[in-house]
């Protein structure tokens, strides 16, 4: 065969279609992807939306301060304009007066007003540590066991309603006129609250923390010490709150029991006087003592249980 018929000549290949060329022409052109809709893209007006806050979340310190400035302008304007009788609301100047002079001793029983201040501190204090060093035990053995419960709530339930000058003169009738006595009527002040808020702290213990503390060997002490404890700590810090003010409260009706010293006797006999200066002036030491311990103790929830409200 000669060669001519086994090379094809260049006029043929050139006539010939490119395989190639010839499948890409047969191949359906690509297909445009759609043009994203103008409402599914971001409008410019919309703005990322800030987290949820929960509930009384944020300062309050600048409202407080407000507040306290407010009351205190309207306390100076009310005795400047006379729209209260001196008698019934002195004012401010003439209680710091007062505050000097009850510090100096220039007062009725000439006692300073240090003094009055060291020894009710003394007896609301004491009767507070008392309190707590046996109602947090007594609350948590209430949580745990039925028995507890069964003994010390209904003597508990019992006197927690009624006020401290109901059960005043039997205590004294048993325990005479000493300290013993009023140091025992704040301390039951006291106690009922801090017991009933260290049960209910008790069920603030999940029961996959108990069953994961089980599970792991824990004995009935050590469940009681480290789940039951912490979970109930948060419940325990705010019953001793709520018993410090129950304390400063059933002070004035302690020192009434044939008392010579305290600032509740201060302003009882301030009262007898009519010297209205000094029992507002009594009734602020009070409260700003009272407001000091609280802020101590929310600063010891704060950093004791840090994770209370967050978890």
């Amino acid at each position: 065969m000669p060669d001519e018929a086994l090379m094809p000549s260049p006029h043929r290949l050139a006539a010939q279609p490119r395989r190639e060329s010839g499948t890409a022409s047969t191949q359906a052109p690509a297909r445009a992807l759609p043009s994203p809709s103008p409402s599914l893209s971001p409008s410019p007006s919309l703005r990322a939306v800030a987290p949820y806050r929960l509930p009384g979340q944020g300062p309050s310190r600048g409202l407080s301060v407000a507040c306290i400035v407010a009351l205190a302008l309207l306390w100076w304007l009310a005795t400047q304009q006379q729209w209260v009788k001196p008698l019934f609301l002195p004012a401010p100047e003439a209680v710091l007066h007062a505050l000097r002079d009850a510090w100096e001793g220039n007062i009725q029983g000439g006692e300073p007003l240090w003094r009055h201040l060291q020894w009710s501190t003394i007896r609301v204090f004491g009767a507070f540590a008392l309190a707590a060093a046996t109602a947090v035990p007594v609350g948590i053995a209430m949580g745990v066991s039925r028995v507890a419960r069964g003994v010390f709530d209904p003597p508990i339930e019992f006197y927690r309603p009624l006020p401290p000058l109901a059960y005043l003169p039997l205590i004294v009738i048993w325990f005479g006129i000493d300290e013993t006595a009023k140091i025992l009527l704040i301390y039951l002040a006291c106690f009922a609250p801090i017991a009933l808020a260290a049960r209910a702290g008790v069920r603030s213990a999940s029961v996959e923390q108990i069953h994961a503390a089980l599970s792991l060997g824990a004995g009935r002490w050590q469940l009681v010490r480290h789940v039951i404890l912490p979970a109930a700590l948060p419940e325990i810090l705010v019953g001793l709150r709520i018993a410090i003010g129950f304390g400063w409260t059933t002070l004035v009706a302690a020192e009434m029991v044939a008392a010579t010293v305290g600032i509740g006797q201060m302003v009882l006999n301030a009262s007898n006087f009519l010297r209205t200066d000094l029992v507002v002036a009594g009734i602020l030491v009070i409260g700003l003592v009272a407001w000091a311990f609280d802020a101590g103790l929310r600063w010891i929830e704060a950093r004791a249980v840090p994770w209370k409200g967050r978890a």
